[in-house]
């Protein structure tokens, strides 16, 4: 299968501008912080920058609660910043992606101050108003951020939808000015040399027809509402006329974020037709280590068993292999560190090891990889100890949902889950050197530094051969230069589907077959594989090679 668009071969790296470099001494992120870093992304060797929302904003949500689509936070920087940046990158050869939120926006936004005040404003149209039920909420929706999904408007007389902050009122898709508003302002920044869009939630945007109840369990106060709102009976409708609209207009990369789709969907969403989207992320193998109790959402301390991420990411491979697009990713900004999460950061070798380790699952795949800023260097989740620590909405409303209010969980066991799966985890400042705050900033950061920013930071990574960045950029380097490695295809090893030791794969098209084997635990194993003699080892992160032995976190790749 020839694959021929050039994001096919692009790899892409997340920032989050928040975190990622302070120039301006107020402990928050901005745009001359990531221009002044543009040569360290060049180095990596990465062809997309993706970033998280820069509009204005009034920061309920980090960004993601819009009030201006058209103008920078002032936080960030200005539009002369923006254009300095979007030239810096296109003057490295890079591209850039911008964070597409169009669910929702802030009610900060003018559509929505006009819109509550009253049912006769023009605006009204553009979010969704009902009247209550019962003296309650028009229906059991709950919001992503724990509560009702309703907020009653004391202004208007009406509850609005929010599917996730109180703040961030969802956009009424069904009005087509809703939709050519957006088309527009897409249009708008494709002008300013915009290379793409992320698409935040975009699966969601297609409402049910007439907003019915949801399935809730008796333990949940509201209904968990994403197996409703997600892939509505609209929403390639809406995607299609945004393509037609939009981004056959321009050579864009798109990339939605579609939670609760399956293959199924993906195919229609990034169908190699390049009628919607190029690719989507979807969360699967993000679901894997969630709580057996639906009640409790992800707050879990389990770990990923092997069996389960295996075959969750060979359905991927096997069904969208010749049919759609794949996007591989490990962490990003909602997600936490992937070496805490399905490494090992106990040790410094165990976390430099596995790292690799997983970076090499992953890049080897088909699909355009997603590295979020600090997997490079191998960033680990925070753990901070207590509530206080958090900034993080999702966590802080978690726990006082599970734990003062519905009593499922007590506070030393909540706060051990939020350790583990909270945002803050991600949204740490980029550790740059050993220096107060890590370099990210000469004031005290928006969000605390991790502590151990002295022993893992992108100025010892750079000085030392064998580090997590350099493998990385080798791993680049190889999508860049092997055909296989985008247009081979995928297959388990005869024997590997319940190994829940190693992980081994081949990638191969005409010319060329990789064998890919992983070890995804701290043992040393044997294992026996018909590796011929005229294979060449491609990349490993080990020195040697021990061939049937397998030691901890070993990963190897093969090509004959």
């Amino acid at each position: 299968m020839e694959n021929t668009h050039w994001w096919n071969r692009a790899v892409v790296y997340q920032i989050y501008p928040k975190s990622f470099q302070d120039t301006n001494h107020d402990g928050v992120g901005d745009l001359r912080g990531i221009i002044d870093r543009l040569d360290y992304i060049k180095k990596l060797g990465v062809d997309v920058i993706w970033l998280n929302p820069i509009y204005e904003s009034p920061q309920v949500d980090n960004g993601y609660d819009i009030s201006n689509y058209e103008a920078i936070n002032p936080t960030l920087g200005n539009m002369d910043d923006f254009q300095e940046l979007i030239d810096g990158i296109h003057e490295r050869g890079m591209k850039l992606v911008m964070d597409l939120v169009v669910n929702h926006t802030s009610d900060q936004h003018n559509w929505f101050k006009e819109s509550r005040k009253g049912k006769d404003n023009p605006y009204r149209d553009y979010y969704i108003w009902r009247d209550g039920k019962d003296g309650k909420e028009p229906n059991n929706w709950g919001s992503y951020f724990s509560g009702a999904a309703w907020k009653y408007d004391d202004e208007s007389g009406q509850y609005y939808l929010h599917l996730f902050a109180p703040e961030q009122p969802d956009l009424n898709w069904e009005n087509p000015q809703v939709r050519h508003s957006v088309y527009d302002m897409m249009n708008w920044w494709a002008a300013k040399g915009v290379d793409g869009f992320r698409m935040d939630v975009i699966n969601l945007i297609s409402k049910p027809a007439g907003l019915p109840d949801a399935k809730k369990s008796a333990d949940e106060k509201y209904a968990n509402v994403e197996p409703l709102v997600s892939n509505g009976h609209r929403i390639h409708e809406f995607l299609q006329e945004m393509n037609r609209n939009v981004m056959s207009k321009h050579k864009m990369i798109t990339v939605g974020e579609t939670p609760g789709a399956t293959p199924e969907d993906a195919e229609k969403y990034a169908g190699l037709d390049n009628k919607e989207l190029n690719m989507v992320f979807q969360f699967e193998h993000m679901g894997l280590d969630s709580n057996p109790n639906p009640a409790l959402g992800k707050w879990d301390d389990r770990k990923t068993s092997l069996k389960d991420l295996r075959a969750n990411l060979t359905k991927w491979q096997e069904k969208l292999y010749g049919k759609a697009w794949n996007s591989l990713y490990w962490n990003n900004h909602d997600q936490p560190r992937v070496v805490s999460r399905f490494g090992n950061d106990e040790t410094e070798d165990y976390r430099v090891k596995s790292a690799k380790m997983l970076a090499t699952m992953t890049h080897m795949m088909q699909g355009t990889p997603y590295i979020y800023e600090g997997e490079e260097i191998g960033m680990t989740n925070a753990y901070f100890p207590k509530l206080e620590d958090y900034v993080d909405l999702e966590s802080i409303n978690a726990y006082h949902q599970l734990v003062d209010d519905q009593h499922l969980l007590d506070g030393a066991t909540m706060m051990k889950y939020i350790a583990i799966h909270s945002r803050d985890n991600a949204r740490t400042p980029m550790q740059w050197d050993d220096s107060e705050y890590a370099g990210f900033s000469d004031h005290q950061p928006w969000e605390k530094v991790n502590p151990n920013y002295k022993q893992i930071n992108v100025k010892k990574a750079l000085a030392d051969k064998n580090s997590i960045f350099y493998y990385y950029q080798k791993l680049i380097e190889l999508r860049h230069t092997m055909p296989v490695i985008t247009n081979g295809k995928y297959a388990l090893v005869t024997g590997n589907e319940d190994d829940d030791q190693v992980f081994a794969y081949t990638r191969q098209n005409d010319d060329t077959t990789l064998l890919v084997i992983l070890n995804y635990t701290a043992e040393t194993v044997s294992r026996h594989y018909d590796v011929p003699s005229t294979a060449t080892l491609l990349i490993s992160n080990y020195e040697d090679d021990q061939h049937d032995t397998i030691r901890p976190y070993e990963a190897k790749v093969y090509q004959f």
